[in-house]
């Protein structure tokens, strides 16, 4: 089993405070506004983000490299949408956009191995039968 920290820290008022996010080669500043009010920092959704992204993408490559394959990139946007309801704020919907190129693989066959990604890939196993709405789509970049 392998193991990852993190550190966050807060300091002061929601609104008028301001933390700090940091990982291996990482330091970030996070506040309300860069969560709440589209600020310039960055926010845990945005991780997220960044984080669902990259397992995305390389759990993909593990199973285009098991198809035989040898996939040149594999480039994958997140978009969080953090909503609120009756009980506070949540996250509502990750959709992850996938650009792959990768000479030999079928268009078909990229389909198949991103709906598996998008169900096996540990990010999405830690989101299953949550509140979030997961959406994966991938297209050959020729």
């Amino acid at each position: 089993m392998t193991k990852s920290k993190s550190l966050a820290q807060w300091k002061g008022k929601i609104k008028e405070g301001q933390g700090t996010m940091k990982f291996t080669g990482y330091e970030g500043i996070y506040n309300f506004a860069s969560r709440f009010e589209n600020g310039n920092d960055t926010n845990p959704e945005e991780l997220i983000g960044a984080a669902h992204a990259g397992c995305y993408s390389m759990y993909l490559s593990l199973l285009i490299t098991e198809e035989g394959l040898n996939p040149e990139s594999i480039d994958t946007n997140a978009e969080v949408s953090l909503d609120k309801d009756d009980t506070g704020p949540y996250i509502s919907e990750i959709k992850l956009d996938c650009k792959v190129k990768c000479d030999g693989l079928e268009e078909s066959k990229l389909k198949d191995l991103a709906s598996t990604t998008k169900e096996k890939c540990p990010v999405s196993r830690l989101y299953a039968g949550g509140t979030a709405k997961i959406s994966a789509k991938a297209d050959l970049i020729k």
